[in-house]
């Protein structure tokens, strides 16, 4: 029988206290309108709540700021959407839940509708580039920085105000602030470009912004990953030595854990030691860590987020996430197809019903996430074309 007592045993982040180490990360669903969230989406995480989940992490919001998305099928924290984001969250914490409010910013995957000469907003990021051979929009001025610092603060502000319990920057995958972080879309010669301290600098104020509008007790998470989703190999720091420096910053900032987001958590990240991302980040860093990536998924079945069908292999993968709680390589665990394909997921794995279990399939993603995808499929087959 597989000892997933220390999966199960609470943790202390910050001033939360969590009832188990499971997570729900943010999943874009597209179950808004307006930006504003419907209330199938706060059903849906009031049910993983409910399931088991001890932390819900929102999907990605996008920021008080023009530039971060034109795109209907994401939400938004700002002015427009408190009201409903206050009733969510609300709700969340009604039920037992914790809940982190994701803020995000598209950078230069957002599709621009037109000249700036004709009154459109411009496409801003690092240098105007979504990869080192494909552009899109125009490197960000210091004074448009300064104002998108400003939008990350004003949306934690907000989300303070709603009662979440934290933010979590998203600072990954390629969109706007790991644009910043990653040399093949970071071309700048100022504080904000060239070696891996200037290029982590934007992600580390804000960091402290946040912490000194909304106080010590509020939690931050820093979702950060070397992987995009326009290129799985992608990478932004080359060594431990690396990922010490830009970790060190983002903690001396403010940052309470570090979201290591890998595509398969058991994956060496260097192949000298047996530890993945989210380990090398506690072990760097002496700060909590959240892994994630396949977690419950057969490791045979290299699927994507959007692939097919999803066999759990619960068996495995349960035993080495508790061996390496156990040994205190990371913290926490987010989960995410399973959570998708079943609500319940913590709740029998914690019961040891594994036959129970409903498998994750595609279509439990709905038309409104195929428009997402396809949204992502299409950005990603214009990068890769010849």
């Amino acid at each position: 029988m597989i000892d997933t007592s220390p999966l199960f045993e609470p943790f202390q982040l910050n001033k939360l206290t969590l009832a188990n180490r499971f997570v729900m990360p943010g999943m874009q669903r597209g179950w808004c309108i307006d930006g504003v969230p419907l209330p199938k989406l706060t059903d849906y995480y009031v049910d993983r709540v409910e399931g088991g989940v001890s932390l819900i992490v929102t999907e990605s919001l996008a920021v008080d700021h023009p530039s971060a998305t034109d795109a209907a099928i994401f939400c938004r924290l700002n002015a427009h959407s408190f009201s409903a984001w206050k009733v969510c969250i609300g709700r969340v914490k009604a039920s037992g839940g914790n809940i982190l409010c994701q803020l995000w910013h598209e950078g230069a995957l957002r599709q621009q509708g037109g000249d700036e000469a004709d009154g459109f907003v411009p496409t801003l990021s690092a240098s105007g580039l979504v990869s080192g051979s494909k552009a899109n929009g125009r490197g960000a001025t210091l004074r448009e920085i300064k104002d998108i610092k400003h939008a990350f603060v004003a949306s934690a502000v907000l989300a303070q105000d709603a009662g979440a319990d934290g933010v979590e920057i998203h600072a990954a995958h390629g969109y706007l602030l790991d644009q910043f972080l990653w040399t093949a879309t970071n071309l700048r010669v100022d504080q904000y470009g060239g070696n891996i301290v200037n290029r982590g600098r934007l992600v580390a104020e804000i960091i402290a912004d946040v912490r000194t509008r909304c106080g010590p007790d509020f939690v931050i998470s820093v979702r950060f990953s070397q992987w995009k989703e326009i290129d799985f190999e992608a990478s932004i720091v080359r060594s431990p030595a690396e990922l010490a420096m830009l970790l060190e910053m983002w903690q001396q900032a403010g940052a309470d854990v570090f979201h290591a987001s890998t595509r398969r958590f058991w994956e060496r990240e260097w192949p000298d030691h047996d530890m993945n991302l989210a380990a090398w980040a506690k072990a760097l860093s002496g700060i909590p860590s959240i892994t994630v990536g396949s977690v419950g998924l057969d490791r045979d079945i290299m699927a994507t987020f959007f692939g097919e069908e999803a066999n759990p292999k619960l068996e495995d993968g349960l035993r080495e996430l508790s061996d390496r709680v156990r040994l205190g390589q990371f913290d926490l665990v987010a989960v995410g197809r399973n959570l998708i394909g079943d609500s319940q997921w913590v709740r029998k794995v914690q019961d040891r019903r594994y036959a129970d279990i409903r498998q994750f399939r595609r279509a439990d993603l709905g038309q409104r996430d195929d428009i997402a995808m396809d949204f992502v499929a299409e950005a990603n087959q214009r990068e890769i074309a010849p």
